[in-house]
Parts: structure tokens; C-alpha cells; sequence
């Protein structure tokens, strides 16, 4: 049931509008429904208008109190509205995390409004849910969806408050790793490392700036780093080994390590040209003060260099590395020497030419075989 205004218009060309309280019935005969009037207020005017106030006011005796004032209330309209279901159940994994009681504590002190915590959940609900640039998200924060506690922000808002996360990244991640692994019960006995490369679509490369030899930019130049190399320039996004074939744009090298269940621990960034060889050496020290039991740390051939393999095992480190069968490394030709834990699979006589066992090393002796390999039959 509800109330409509049907026009009639005079043969002087004015128009006159009815209110009329009506519902639809369905018309077997016709297979549609059609509107029956049960009763008719006459012409829309003020007298009527206050009738319908009265009326309006004995329905709502019948009515729930939360309903009542939404049907009486006078003097409101509607100015707009926005989504809120993503961002909600996103707040409220940040905050069952964590993330925002550490960020909050981090960030006090600095010279940012009480906003920023949440101006950065607000990018990274972004990046979830309507992936955009800073400027963008600004507006989509502000226009296309409700963040509890930011009604509104701004794209400087977003810059100054992406500057402070930088300043305090290590030790954000440092901490929110720590409630997670409480959390979720993980466990750290097994670090998975691996990187990738990401390409943006501009004309030039990002101007150059010193930096040490884990691509981090330095303040004075005139210094050698610890190992007695001159720091080098470059700028962070930068021409590289591209995993996508595209080394005509500039990129930079992502790499992440993960647990055994895959949650992530930690992810770093570095210039597009870093070699990606070197790059599990400051992995390690960067895990280093997370106070983590003996990790042994999992990572694909590529990182199987001597020097590697050497950092890898310095403190009583262990490793585990995939090498080519058909190496000529030491470890390879010691693995494929000694009988161990081998089986026969249906895969086997296919990837016996690019097969990969891994090699693992320790301060120990090496571990068996794994299985999964059939060895050659010949040396």
C-alpha cells in the first residue's frame, strides 16, 4: 500500500494533482496487475497536507521506536550516500590485527594530524578494493566510499602520510608481525624468499641518486660503505632484467618472504637494476633482530651462488637452494653420490632434463636426498 499524486490538467492548461492511497491487485483475467484506489485525500493543498501529517502520526503508534522518527521526522532530505561493506570488513581486519593501534603509536609525535592512521587504511583499502594512484584515492576516500573516522581528505594528506609510513616501515613490520605470529600461532622455521620485477609505463627513468649496495640512498656520498665500495648512483625506478620482456620501460625488483603456509613475513623493494643474487644476504639481516628462532632460509637456484651459500650458513644458518641436476657444483655431484630418500614418479621421465632437487647446507652435515628425484643411472 502507498500514497501517489495522479495530475489532471484544466481546459485553461492549469493542473490540479490528487493524493490517493492505493495498492496493487493482480487481475487474473488481464495477467498483470493494476492499481486499485482504496481511498481518494482529494487535491493536493495544505488542508490535505495536514491531514496526512495526522495520519501519519496514528500509523506510527503501530510502528518500532526506531522506525517512528525515520516516518515523522520533518525538515530532513537526503544528500547522498556511499558504500560501506569492503572497507568495513577491512577496517575491521586492521584493527583485529593490530595494524592500527601500532601505526597510531608510531605515528605519535610526528608532525601529522590525528587523521593519518587513518588516511593510510584508507589507501590501503584502495589498493584492495579500487586500485588508484594517491590523487585518485584521495577523492575515491572522500567521495566513493564511507572510511570510519575520515569523512574526508585530501591528496596532500595522502603524500605527507605515505612520507611518515616510510620513516617508520621496519619497525611497523617488525611489530605487526610479532601480534600476527601470536595470533595465527605461525611458524618461522621455514623462511620461502623469492623476487619479481614490476614495470611502469613512462618515457625516462627516475633521476639519479646515491645509493649503498642494497639500494637504499645515502647521505653523503663522499663515504665509502663498510665493505670499502664508493656508493653509486641511481635512480629507483630504472632499466633492468624484465621478467615481463620488457626492458624498454623502467622497473624496480619486488621480493617477499613468506612462511610455509605462504604468509607473507616481510616485503622489501629495490632499484630496477639491483641484481637479484645478492639480494637474500640483506634479506637475512633485516630479519635478523625479529627475534626469530633458526630459520632455514628456502629460495630457488638463482641464489645459489658461493657467496650465498656462504652468508647463509654464518651463525650456524641453514639453507635449502634448488641446483640443476646436471651441475657442475660440488653440492650437486655430493647429493647425486650418496643413496638417499629417492622415488618414482609419473613426472619423473619427462623433467629428469630441467629437473631441480634441491641442495640444502648447514654448518652440519648436508641433509639426505629429497624425494620426488629419481637419480641418473650413470656418474
Amino acid at each position: 500500500m502507498y500514497l501517489r499524486s495522479t495530475p489532471r490538467r484544466n481546459r485553461d492548461g492549469s493542473e490540479v494533482r490528487y493524493l490517493q492511497l492505493a495498492h496493487n491487485v493482480w487481475d487474473p483475467q488481464l495477467r498483470r496487475s493494476k492499481v486499485q484506489v482504496v481511498y481518494n485525500f482529494g487535491r493536493e493543498d495544505a488542508a490535505n497536507r495536514d491531514a496526512l501529517q495526522r495520519l501519519v502520526a496514528s500509523v506510527t503508534r503501530f510502528l518500532d521506536p526506531d522506525a517512528a522518527p525515520a516516518a515523522t521526522a520533518d525538515g530532513l532530505e537526503f544528500t547522498g550516500s556511499r558504500p560501506l561493506g569492503g572497507a568495513w570488513a577491512l577496517d575491521a581486519l586492521w584493527s583485529r590485527l593490530g595494524i592500527g593501534q601500532v601505526m597510531r603509536k608510531l605515528l605519535k609525535g610526528r608532525r601529522l594530524d590525528d587523521s593519518a592512521e587513518r588516511v593510510l587504511f584508507a589507501l590501503v583499502a584502495n589498493r584492495a578494493l579500487a586500485p588508484s594512484s594517491e590523487l585518485a584515492a584521495a577523492r575515491w576516500a572522500s567521495e566513493d566510499v564511507l572510511i570510519t573516522g575520515l569523512p574526508v581528505t585530501s591528496d596532500d594528506a595522502c603524500y605527507r602520510a605515505m612520507g611518515r609510513l616510510l620513516e617508520i616501515k621496519d619497525e611497523l613490520g617488525r611489530k605487526v608481525f610479532d601480534d600476527l605470529a601470536r595470533l595465527l600461532n605461525l611458524e618461522v622455521d621455514l623462511l620461502f624468499f623469492d623476487t619479481t620485477s614490476t614495470y611502469f609505463v613512462t618515457e625516462d627513468d627516475d633521476e639519479p641518486v646515491v645509493r649503498d649496495k642494497n639500494g637504499n640512498p645515502v647521505t653523503d656520498a663522499s663515504k665509502d660503505s663498510d665493505d670499502g665500495e664508493r656508493p653509486e648512483p641511481g635512480g629507483f625506478r630504472a632499466r633492468g632484467k624484465s621478467r615481463d620482456s620488457r626492458d624498454d620501460l623502467p622497473q624496480i625488483v619486488i621480493g617477499m618472504a613468506v612462511t610455509r603456509d605462504g604468509i607473507p613475513v616481510r616485503v622489501w623493494c629495490w632499484a630496477g637494476d639491483t641484481n637479484d643474487s645478492a639480494l637474500i644476504r640483506q634479506a637475512r639481516d633485516d630479519m635478523r633482530d625479529w627475534c626469530l628462532s633458526k630459520v632455514i632460509w628456502v629460495a630457488d637456484r638463482g641464489f645459489t651462488s658461493a657467496e650465498n651459500r656462504r652468508y647463509l650458513r654464518k651463525g650456524g644458518g641453514s639453507y635449502i637452494i634448488g641446483e640443476k641436476v646436471r651441475s657442475a657444483s660440488a653440492e650437486a655431484a655430493a647429493a647425486l653420490s650418496r643413496p638417499g630418500r629417492y622415488r618414482t614418479s609419473r613426472r619423473t621421465s619427462r623433467s629428469r632434463k630441467r629437473g631441480s632437487p634441491t641442495t640444502s647446507g648447514s654448518s652440519s652435515a648436508s641433509t639426505p636426498r629429497p624425494p620426488g628425484v629419481t637419480p641418473p643411472s650413470g656418474p
